[in-house]
């Protein structure tokens, strides 16, 4: 346990000590993503409102679902926490293939590489944000006071992120067809939650493996705090533990595996 504790010391410490490498590397990935895109930033609002689009036609006019709230809001901000979490893994499985040159000649906390991947998605999720705002007023959906768990949500949402960042980035390393698994995953993973879909429309077997999907509560937390002015699922504190549990052992597992990363570079 003593040795376990002075490990996370050590990697808090890293974090603290290489801050201002972050916010660099941070910065480049952001240029270097948005660099020669057309739309630059109007990407992070562009795919989600075509996929609204997409599935407002399909399920409101072929599958007529029922949602609390008007169907293109519900579906926006299920598509708008979804793609934030899917563009960070996406550039976390790479983030250290893509970085050769600094992984095997230069020491610093190579954490560093995914973690910047998904501050860059939190930058594309802020500018999302704008666009809920918009059909919120659209459709008469004014914030209530369980708007103040919003903070708590945003962090068991990133926390449970760069879990799964740090998992892949180390997996694709060892073996590089985890970025080609990670594909067709991230897209089964994305139709087994709620993304496009209310929850409380799947029963029997299907609907409580949907449940026990650690990203559900996080798809209901927000649209509870922010569609339904009422507080987070309960299952969002087993989710935060989970999160935090994932989080804690993927660092762990990264940090002791690190100095074998240059024998795959």
């Amino acid at each position: 346990m003593r040795a376990l504790i002075a490990d996370c010391r050590e990697m808090v410490a890293e974090q603290i000590e290489y801050r201002e490498l972050l916010r660099q590397m941070t910065g480049r990935d952001l240029r270097v993503r948005y660099k020669q895109a057309v739309m630059g930033f109007g990407w992070a609002i562009f795919m989600p409102l075509v996929n609204t689009v997409l599935f407002s036609v399909i399920f409101t006019r072929v599958a007529s679902i029922d949602t609390p709230v008007a169907y293109p809001l519900f579906a926006f901000c299920g598509l708008w926490v979804w793609n934030s979490f899917e563009s960070a893994l996406r550039f976390s499985v790479n983030s250290l293939t893509s970085n050769s040159n600094l992984v095997s000649k230069v020491y610093f906390p190579r954490e560093i590489f995914p973690f910047s991947a998904i501050l860059v998605s939190l930058v594309d999720f802020a500018v999302g944000s704008l666009v809920l705002i918009t059909l919120m007023i659209w459709y008469h959906v004014p914030a209530g006071v369980n708007l103040l768990w919003l903070p708590i949500v945003l962090v068991v949402h990133f926390v449970f992120t760069a879990a799964v960042a740090l998992v892949l980035a180390l997996a694709n390393l060892f073996y590089r067809d985890v970025k080609y698994l990670f594909e067709v995953m991230i897209k089964v993973w994305m139709f087994a939650a709620p993304v496009v879909y209310p929850v409380d429309r799947v029963e029997g077997t299907l609907g409580l493996l949907l449940r026990l999907n650690p990203m559900t509560p996080i798809l209901e937390a927000y649209r509870s705090v922010l569609l339904l002015n009422s507080p987070p699922p309960a299952a969002l504190g087993a989710a935060a533990a989970l999160a935090l549990l994932a989080f804690v052992g993927a660092w762990l597992m990264f940090h002791r595996l690190e100095f074998r990363f240059a024998e795959y570079i």
